[in-house]
């Protein structure tokens, strides 16, 4: 029998980041980068305006006030956009609008509501209209310099470093590598996993149920685990135990996957034609490990040649044995594929308030709910069906596989299955 360890150790050593790709921004969500990002040029790339208003020098609002204004004659209006823009001397000032270029001679922007609107009436506008010719403006207060401007490069200076290889793309990740003028980027890209499951007794859900079947379950678990581990998950339900038919699947699937995750036919049973078919690749090895629940496991390669097709790990059918074994060593996998820097769950001490106990030499994984304070209490039974309970969890206690029973109020190994 293999240990937890061994056969994780198995797993990953043949897994690897997948090659560096090119894509464009929206298709690398999700991925990490594989290059150091830096800008190359200014952000913002000009002098703009933080507010809707009027482009003013300050000495010109000096002293003003409510019952003082001071008088400025209105040259033009600047849009966002605008490239033609006019000269702000003595006594004058241009309409702006927010991310408008300030203009040359203009030193701070006069909110709208510090000034009159430009109606000539001492009375503030709402709303801004065109500049009429030989328009005035009256600012109620004085404006200091640099008021309401975004400067030039205040946000990322050029060749300032902005992202780092191994960063996860998200939308302020996406949202920043557009702002510097980037269409693509170099990416890890998220890993295929196909996920099938298998079994006759399999139906859909939202499908009768006939006597003997139950809905298929384990296949929406591990897609929903997969493409929280950051895959491209496609999931494949309910596959018959039907050699041929299991063959014909696999092989339809093979072009699109990175890696094959499968559930059910790993035990010892005369209706159990996952083993058979894997084994007839030649890549592929079942094992029992010491550990409870997940003791079968199957892991190798399948297709054109042993060794060199897409790995495959084969998982029990139990539904609390399969999320299990896809946390222990599925999931690092992906990550690994990813090129993730975080492969493994966290793992906390905790005191469980509760007896446990273990069979000897099995390391054992009781579903748990951690409180975030350094306690943790088990969730439901031991038994490998139970849903239910396994819905409710958010950690698994680890009970190590020399140790048999443990006193209410030891401190034990918690793996968070939350980030």
């Amino acid at each position: 029998m293999w240990t937890v360890d061994e056969h994780l150790a198995d797993v990953l050593a043949a897994a690897a980041p997948l090659p560096a790709i090119e894509l464009q921004l929206l298709e690398a969500q999700g991925c990490l980068l594989a290059e150091d990002v830096t800008a190359d040029g200014d952000l913002p790339p000009f002098d703009n305006s933080s507010m809707d208003g009027y482009a003013v020098r300050t000495a010109d609002t000096a002293g003003a006030s409510d019952r003082y204004p001071s008088v400025l004659t209105v040259i033009g209006d600047i849009a966002a956009g605008a490239g033609d823009l006019p000269k702000v001397g003595p006594g004058q000032s241009a309409r702006i609008m927010t991310g408008a270029p300030v203009p040359p001679g203009a030193e701070a922007v006069a909110p709208v509501e510090w000034t009159d609107g430009g109606t000539g009436t001492g009375e503030a506008a709402d709303s801004m209209g065109a500049a009429a010719a030989g328009e005035e403006v009256r600012v109620l207060r004085p404006v200091t310099e640099g008021a309401h401007i975004r400067r030039r490069g205040s946000d990322i200076t050029a060749g300032r470093q902005v992202l780092t290889a191994g960063t996860l793309l998200g939308p302020t990740q996406l949202g920043l590598l557009a702002a510097i003028g980037r269409a693509t980027v170099k990416v890890r890209p998220r890993p295929r996993v196909v996920v099938l499951s298998t079994g006759s007794e399999l139906v859909q859900p939202g499908e009768p149920v006939g006597p003997g079947q139950i809905p298929d379950s384990n296949s929406f678990t591990l897609t929903a685990a997969a493409r929280a581990a950051g895959a491209i998950a496609y999931r494949v339900g309910g596959v018959p135990d039907d050699a041929a038919v299991l063959r014909g699947v696999l092989e339809d699937q093979l072009g699109r996957a990175d890696l094959i995750v499968t559930s059910g036919g790993v035990s010892v049973g005369a209706y159990d034609v996952v083993k058979e078919v894997f084994e007839s690749y030649g890549g592929v090895d079942f094992r029992r490990l010491r550990m409870q629940p997940g003791k079968p496991q199957g892991f190798g390669r399948i297709g054109s040649r042993a060794g060199t097709g897409v790995p495959l790990l084969a998982l029990p059918g139990n539904p609390v044995s399969s999320y299990i074994s896809f946390e222990l060593f599925v999931r690092p996998m992906i990550r690994t594929m990813l090129g993730a820097p975080d492969v493994h769950r966290p793992v906390v001490r905790a005191v469980c308030p509760a007896e446990l106990r273990s069979p000897a030499g099995r390391r054992q994984f009781l579903r748990g709910h951690y409180d975030g304070a350094g306690r943790v209490e088990p969730v439901g039974g031991e038994g490998s069906h139970l849903v239910g309970a396994l819905a409710m969890a958010n950690c698994l206690i680890t009970v190590p596989e020399n140790v048999t029973a443990l006193p209410a109020g030891s401190e034990v190994d918690v793996v968070l299955l939350t980030d």
